[in-house]
């Protein structure tokens, strides 16, 4: 089947592979932000605990070569780039291949479902530079046109609902009826949620979840649900996104929760921020109040989770299968 588009880029955080690319790779991720030298090496430290290596580039090239495979069971054969923004690989480097590959036309997908600056926006920025480099290195320009919203996508919704059911077969029987599904994300400073439709995406996708999950028998006892944020980085006189996840479960023994069950619904792959904060930082504050505690998968590569990619594309696809998506140029003078 013909398509006004060459292939699909699909655009990642990236993660160290190893001790020796923590450094490098904090110092990526922070270039431009005022974090003090105590706090860098905090956070490596976290690393340093998984020795060096995360998650989430594995996950995202398996979330690229399920979506390449769903592309093509539905007759649209296009190659899936993978571009990262702190590491291998660099989004500079594969829009540079997809250059020299012939793509002139893609479709971007960014991996994160709601929106804000550091989620979308600033992704963006990263693709329009790689895209400057192309020219100034005499390339072939690489035209990206993003997918559109997908935070309420059956595929996302589902997929986190069926790793929420799973959590909660770990939760004792007796206290499934009076625990709280506590949904996580990234913090981020208030200015940059006053901006952006951050915060009600989240809401929406989380009450989506929490409704696919009441009405499945083995979830249908979870007493309510909340929405709490973790990974702050900005410092402590800026306001961010509140409550901290381990504030909250502080907390959850006083007002009625017996147990808990998390769900990282703003991360797309169980990466470093999601397996220390959530399995490590939660986990131990969890057990000193001797509160039992779950936490669920992000999606990762479950195949719910590569349809609401894989339908996000083909949305773009249908939108521009009558004509060439047109690049946006500055007005004439």
């Amino acid at each position: 089947m013909s398509s006004p588009f060459d292939a699909v880029l699909l655009i990642a955080f990236g993660g160290p592979m190893g001790r020796a690319d923590i450094r490098p790779f904090l110092a990526n991720v922070l270039r431009g932000r005022r974090v003090s030298p105590e706090r860098v090496e905090e956070v490596a430290h976290h690393y340093e605990l998984f020795d060096g290596v995360s998650p989430i580039t594995e996950l995202t090239l398996q979330q690229a070569q399920g979506l390449r495979n769903a592309l093509a069971a539905r007759g649209h054969l296009l190659p899936v780039y993978v571009g990262m923004r702190n590491w291998n690989p660099y989004l500079r480097d594969t829009l540079a291949q997809m250059s020299r590959d012939g793509v002139r036309r893609a479709v971007g997908v960014i991996a994160a479902a709601h929106r804000s600056y550091s989620g979308c926006t600033q992704y963006k920025e990263n693709v329009a530079d790689a895209r400057r480099a192309l020219r100034e290195a005499g390339l072939a320009d690489v035209q990206v046109t993003y997918v559109s919203d997908w935070h309420l996508s059956p595929g996302f919704i589902d997929a986190n609902a069926d790793h929420v059911a799973a959590a909660v077969q770990k939760l004792p029987p007796d206290v499934c009826r009076d625990s709280e599904l506590v949904f996580t994300a990234h913090s981020i400073p208030e200015s940059m949620a006053q901006e952006y439709p951050y915060q009600l995406q989240l809401e929406a996708s989380c009450l989506a979840v929490a409704q696919e999950i009441a009405r499945r028998a083995s979830a249908a006892q979870l007493a309510a649900w909340r929405l709490v944020f973790q990974s702050r980085s900005g410092r402590p006189e800026d306001p961010w996104l509140e409550p901290d996840v381990c504030d909250y479960l502080r907390e959850a023994p006083g007002h009625g929760a017996h147990g808990v069950v998390l769900c990282p619904i703003g991360f797309v792959c169980d990466h470093i921020e999601v397996l220390y904060d959530l399995d490590t930082e939660a986990a131990e504050v969890a057990a000193t109040l001797e509160l039992p505690f779950a936490r669920a998968s992000a999606v990762n590569d479950h195949p719910r989770f590569v349809d609401a990619l894989t339908d996000a594309v083909l949305e773009t696809v249908t939108r521009y299968a009558r004509g060439r998506s047109l690049p946006i140029v500055p007005a004439a003078p």
